[in-house]
């Protein structure tokens, strides 16, 4: 039941924006929701059946709500609240849905009145998944105990699992949990685009594990370029995962073209061990071939199919050995891909024989170190761009590789949600 009274206030009409605006009206609440002044007329033609109010700008939507989300990009928080945030309601609770809690937090310290309340929040998946059931990181940064109970009152119309973190504890979480998973699948679509073949067509990437890539790989590249952008710029604790990432496809890499084979199978098996344990036969994430091998978008029959390295996830692996870091412990805030990258990683790992190989391919097939060249170039450059902090640069390389792959972007979105449904299930019918 929503609370009597209470105005909910939007700052963003994007696909976020959109979703939270459509839960809070489900849920009995006056919405109030606002894009860019130049898209007011277009947002009320759009959403005139919603039951929403389109304001004309922020100033509008501040100035009367009771609990402001700002849902933008982060690399545009500080700019928006430093021209909005003057004319939020006297003793409202703000919040923002940013990816990098710390640019936001500053935002909000420096522009938003002393006797605004800020208990901020996360929802860690994407628009095209319901809130229901999903992680909601929620951040109580400064507010007194009952607007803090109002806020959590006013969150539980997301119907979300929602996490209690302060804004440090998340950029660290969605740091671990994020930036190598995004650069790897962005990476793949890359490379594709780089040799100008479509990986339905490619022998490697039509069964079991290399659906889930492909379809998570076309599921980011259908979505917008700077949700991705931001963390991987603006999260200072992004980069240093990212950096190592790099560094450990490099190493293997280079073990593969110099056929430094015990040096490469050592750091594969050390990275093995110290993740998934000596006994590597009791997966957590559930995935396995009813599930993987039924849902593909390739072209090529499945006894056609040839071996490959998995380079991406072997370095992932030797990422979390060189950082000391177990990525069970973040599955708390799992976002949809990297539930899947960990998925994927650890049916590698805990499947001795494909991991053989895997290894074995890796160190022998040469067509396989070709088209791994590419994949690792791919990699390279794209940890450039964000070492750089260039975000022209990120959104170059990642519409064109949109486009190349354009076509089948939808269908990879959709099978990737189906994908993580059938996983859901089955971990719904383990607890049962």
């Amino acid at each position: 039941m929503a609370l009597p009274g209470l105005e909910i206030g939007i700052i963003g009409a994007g696909d976020m924006g959109m979703l939270y605006a459509r839960r809070f009206e489900n849920a009995g609440y006056t919405v109030n929701i606002c894009d860019i002044p130049s898209k007011y007329e277009e947002l009320l033609v759009k959403h005139k059946d919603l039951g929403i109010n389109i304001m004309r700008d922020g100033y509008a939507v501040s100035r009367r709500s009771d609990f402001i989300v700002y849902s933008v990009p982060a690399v545009t928080i500080g700019k928006i609240v430093e021209e909005y945030g003057r004319a939020t309601k006297v003793g409202a609770i703000v919040a923002g849905q940013t990816s990098v809690k710390t640019p936001e937090i500053e935002a909000f310290e420096k522009h938003l009145p002393a006797d605004v309340h800020i208990v901020t929040c996360h929802s860690m998946h994407g628009p095209n998944i319901d809130t229901k059931g999903q992680p909601l990181a929620v951040i109580r940064h400064r507010s007194s105990d009952d607007k803090y109970a109002q806020a959590l009152e006013l969150l539980g119309a997301l119907e979300s699992r929602m996490i209690f973190l302060t804004y440090e504890e998340h950029d660290r979480i969605t740091a671990d949990t994020q930036a190598a998973t995004h650069l790897s699948f962005i990476s793949l679509g890359t490379a594709w685009s780089m040799q100008g073949y479509h990986p339905w067509l490619n022998p490697q990437f039509i069964s079991g594990i290399n659906n889930v890539k492909v379809a998570m790989a076309l599921r980011i590249y259908a979505s917008k370029w700077h949700v991705y952008a931001g963390l991987a710029i603006m999260n200072p604790l992004a980069k240093k995962q990212l950096a190592c990432f790099v560094e450990s496809m490099t190493e293997l890499y280079k073990h593969m073209v110099a056929g430094k084979k015990d040096e490469f199978r050592d750091l594969v098996y050390k990275a093995a061990d110290f993740i998934f344990g000596k006994d590597r036969t009791h997966k957590k994430i559930l995935l396995d071939d009813d599930i993987l091998d039924q849902l593909s978008l390739s072209q090529v029959p499945k006894e056609m199919s040839r071996p490959n390295s998995h380079l991406s996830l072997l370095s992932a692996a030797v990422c979390w050995y060189r950082m000391n870091m177990s990525p069970y412990d973040n599955l708390i805030c799992q976002t949809p891909p990297f539930r899947m990258w960990l998925g994927i990683v650890e049916y590698l790992f805990c499947n001795e024989e494909m991991l053989e190989e895997s290894i074995q391919t890796a160190l022998e097939d040469r067509y396989t170190q070709a088209e791994d060249l590419v994949f690792y170039t791919a990699v390279t450059g794209w940890g450039q761009c964000i070492a750089l902090g260039s975000f022209d640069g990120y959104r170059e390389r990642f519409e064109k590789t949109a486009k190349f792959l354009g076509h089948r972007l939808e269908e990879g979105k959709d099978l990737s949600t189906m994908i993580l449904k059938k996983l859901t299930d089955k971990d719904a019918n383990k607890q049962c």
